[in-house]
């Protein structure tokens, strides 16, 4: 009886010990299958494709006479490229942008547990997580910029270890976290700084952190009022000049906070009242200090910006972009959402509501979320004035709006689930339908909700096998399809395909690919030649002036067969259009084809037309589309006799 007892306690503990882990398994692969359905894997677009030809340029000098490369670009501030270039020689491109871009995600997600682990439970670390999935992480203006992007950059690496700096601070590993944020200012300064400005900050007083951001402010004030007043100078105190100003406001208008819609400081806003309730909520020093670094770090960077943008035109201040400072409070507020929602519910007068506002102002819209967070502040600094009648009418009330809330979500996620809308290649696509019920949100947080409760419940070994196995099917089906990100132009970045035009085209010869869309891939991962113009290369005019009057340049050469591609403020979007084809893009024909070839800059044009004049070969790929290459060269001594 007693060996029969003693195994039945060995048992027992045996299988106490195996609970925890299970659980943990769990909550990992429910992170895991939220991600994969929410935040597909976009390849190399937009700024993934300038900072992989910055790679590919070690592995291929020729790109490096590519005019976004070759009068100025950020590649020389960060030591990113040269990782990332030997990734490539070693996996090559796509698997390279692919590796490095998972292994950043893990990474970021892993330093935002852990921070969050710091100031709260498990459960509510792993929620904290899966809101940062789930909330829409934009800042700045026009909606260019978020953080945990879905493509490879060097802010990828430099957000994770921003981040993991953080959290190695709270954990009382301070002096490791300083030299990491250190260590992010040489993988991309821009995005670390911020990172830094909070470690700083919590080593000194609010007093002294209030003076030192006062005195940020009246500097870049007094600097910018100074450059308008004196004569131009260059080197530090270069200044935007009209023609150079006119082209980077043209191109980048998200640089110039002046110029800005509503939504853009509701979007900036949102956080800065979210770390505002979190401050007044928490009663852990350690969190209000986080709060209060936080929201002075991106406020102090927002007005730099604004200031630098609207006197002075100082260049370097502008190329700084403070505004940027933003990303780190807008993560922070997003990590601190589920530790406050988890101290106020504690309230019984108005917790629930003022949980359901707070959640909501992340859920909803800026302009609809910001009202959420302002009605959710002032609730909770009345709290103290409301009796037990108006406490139970506010539970009643927060009851009604959940349950709107969830028949509205369930209406809209029957429409599009039973909609006859079809995928893009004339198939119903379920993946699809499912990510467009998440970018509502509301039903992932309630998902994520009821697992994260759920799981660290449960105590049966067996049930929790059965959510393991369920949660590794789901990802086994979604993460695949998350991961499945490719070049743009899909049909033109067959490598092998095109080995003969790379042995006719030289190294450093710039190709104009027509119709032009805004990606250069063909030319730069295809071809793996410098491109002639696109609007992803002109993303560097902010950096130099000389890119700026080129990129002007270049557009009226093509004025024959497209409509100046750079002018986005104009064109009334702001943003890039990924993967369409440039509006103002007409066919080529012999005589434009003439006339954009009379620049000697231009070495190479291809093109779906067949206008014979200067044709080197013609290519059908893979979609059986027909491809022309046509020599300039030839095209400029033909031009006299035809």
């Amino acid at each position: 009886m007693r060996e029969s007892g003693t195994i039945r306690e060995a048992f027992g503990v045996t299988h106490a010990a195996r609970r925890p882990m299970l659980q943990a398994v769990a909550l990992t692969l429910g992170l895991v299958a939220l991600w994969s359905v929410t935040h597909p894997y976009k390849g190399l677009k937009g700024d993934a494709e300038l900072y992989a030809v910055q790679a590919m340029a070690r592995i291929h000098p020729g790109l490096a006479t590519d005019i976004f490369l070759l009068t100025g670009s950020q590649d020389k501030y960060t030591i990113f490229s040269p990782m990332y270039a030997w990734f490539v020689s070693w996996l090559g491109l796509t698997a390279a942008a692919l590796t490095l871009s998972l292994s950043f995600k893990v990474w970021l997600f892993a330093a935002a547990w852990a921070l969050a682990r710091a100031v709260s439970n498990g459960r509510t670390a792993c929620l904290a997580v899966a809101l940062l999935m789930i909330a829409d992480g934009a800042y700045g203006g026009y909606g260019v910029f978020r953080y945990a992007e879905d493509w490879l950059t060097a802010r990828s690496f430099a957000e994770a270890l921003a981040v993991s700096a953080i959290a190695l601070h709270f954990h009382n590993f301070k002096a490791i976290g300083l030299l990491t944020a250190v260590f992010a200012l040489f993988v991309h300064p821009i995005m670390a700084l911020p990172g830094l400005l909070v470690l700083v900050c919590l080593r000194f007083s609010l007093r002294i952190n209030l003076a030192v951001a006062a005195l940020g402010v009246l500097f870049a004030f007094g600097v910018s009022l100074w450059v308008l007043r004196g004569p131009a100078s260059a080197g530090l105190l270069t200044v935007l000049d009209p023609p150079w100003l006119e082209i980077v406001r043209e191109r980048s208008i998200f640089l110039f906070p002046q110029l800005w819609k509503s939504a853009d400081w509701e979007t900036n806003g949102r956080p800065l009242l979210c770390l505002t309730l979190t401050a007044m909520a928490l009663w852990d020093t350690r969190i209000r200090a986080l709060c209060i670094a936080a929201g002075l770090v991106g406020a102090t960077g927002l007005a730099i910006a604004f200031i630098a943008g609207a006197i002075g035109h100082l260049a370097i201040i502008i190329q700084a972009q403070a505004w940027r400072w933003m990303w780190i409070t807008c993560f922070l507020s997003v990590l601190l959402v589920a530790p406050t929602a988890a101290a106020i519910c504690r309230d019984r007068r108005c917790g629930p509501v003022t949980v359901l506002l707070l959640v909501s102002g992340w859920v909803l819209p800026p302009a609809n979320g910001i009202s959420c967070l302002v009605l959710a502040l002032f609730i909770w600094s009345m709290r103290d004035r409301i009796d037990t009648r108006t406490a139970v009418h506010l539970r009643w009330i927060a009851g009604a709006v959940g349950i709107t809330m969830v028949a509205l979500v369930a209406l809209n996620s029957w429409n599009i689930a039973f909609a006859p809308d079809v995928g893009s290649r004339g198939e119903a696509s379920s993946i699809a339908r499912l990510r467009d019920l998440t970018v509502l949100q509301v039903p992932a947080l309630v998902a994520a909700l009821l697992a994260f409760y759920w799981i660290p419940v449960t105590r049966s070994a067996v049930l929790l096998t059965l959510i393991i196995v369920s949660l590794s099917v789901c990802s086994a089906i979604f993460v695949p399809k998350a991961l499945k990100g490719v070049l743009r132009d899909g049909a033109l970045t067959e490598i092998n395909a095109f080995a003969d035009w790379r042995k006719v085209i030289p190294p450093a010869s710039n190709v104009f690919v027509a119709p032009v869309h805004y990606s250069a891939a063909f030319a730069w991962f295809t071809l793996q030649r410098p491109s002639y113009s696109s609007v992803n290369q002109s993303a560097g005019v902010v950096f130099s002036r000389a890119t700026a009057m080129e990129i002007q340049r270049r557009s009226q050469v093509l004025l024959p067969v497209l409509d100046p591609n750079w002018r986005l403020r104009t064109s009334g979007t702001g943003t890039l259009a990924n993967d369409a084809t440039q509006r103002g893009s007409r066919p080529l024909t012999e005589e434009k084809l003439v006339s954009v070839c009379r620049d000697p800059q231009l070495g190479f044009v291809v093109a779906k037309e067949d206008v014979r004049i200067g044709l080197i070969t013609r290519k059908k790929v893979a979609d059986s589309t027909s491809w022309s290459l046509y020599d300039c060269n030839q095209v400029r001594s033909a031009a006299p006799r035809t």
